[in-house]
């Protein structure tokens, strides 16, 4: 009878992660995450290897704000049953890859307009869930969060402006 239970109790909470990992938001927590793991990670590395004061600020920026950002949409995600990837995408690792290569000038200008295009797709991402999402709480955190993530892209065209780096 026990081990009947426990099977049963497993069985539902294995449909409830399945439920969870097909909603209509699962895309937008995955992405999401990604993104945010992939800014901070590429945030360290502004950090380290610019010599440009502007950029080592903005990276700084960066790992400031998605690291908090990612701990809470870790926390609403953890709260709904949802398991975040704890990687940034393929592509974002291959970005990732090609910058801790670069150096000078050249890191520079690869950091700033992979800033810019990732900030871009971010904004796309988060109005996409707040005009279409089903989760009204991951709708909330998109709203919540869209105007760092606009605050951001101004400062990084700004910094592309200004080092000649505009796409």
């Amino acid at each position: 009878m026990n081990r009947a239970l426990a099977l049963l109790v497993l069985a539902s909470s294995l449909s409830g992660w399945a439920a969870a990992a097909d909603s209509p938001d699962a895309a937008f927590y995955k992405n999401a995450a990604e993104g945010g793991i992939a800014e901070v990670e590429a945030g360290k590395l502004a950090q380290q290897k610019s010599a440009n004061r502007e950029v080592k600020n903005f990276g700084a920026m960066m790992v400031k704000d998605h690291t908090a950002a990612n701990d809470k949409l870790k926390t609403l995600a953890d709260s709904k049953g949802i398991s975040l990837p704890s990687s940034s995408s393929v592509e974002q690792l291959a970005g990732k890859a090609k910058l801790e290569v670069l150096t000078g000038d050249t890191f520079d200008k690869s950091y700033i307009k992979g800033q810019v295009s990732a900030h871009q797709d971010t904004i796309a991402l988060f109005k996409k869930e707040i005009a279409s999402g089903q989760d009204p709480d991951a709708k909330a955190f998109a709203k919540m969060t869209l105007p760092t993530v606009r605050v951001h892209l101004k400062a990084i065209n700004a910094i592309a402006a200004a080092q000649g780096a505009a796409n």
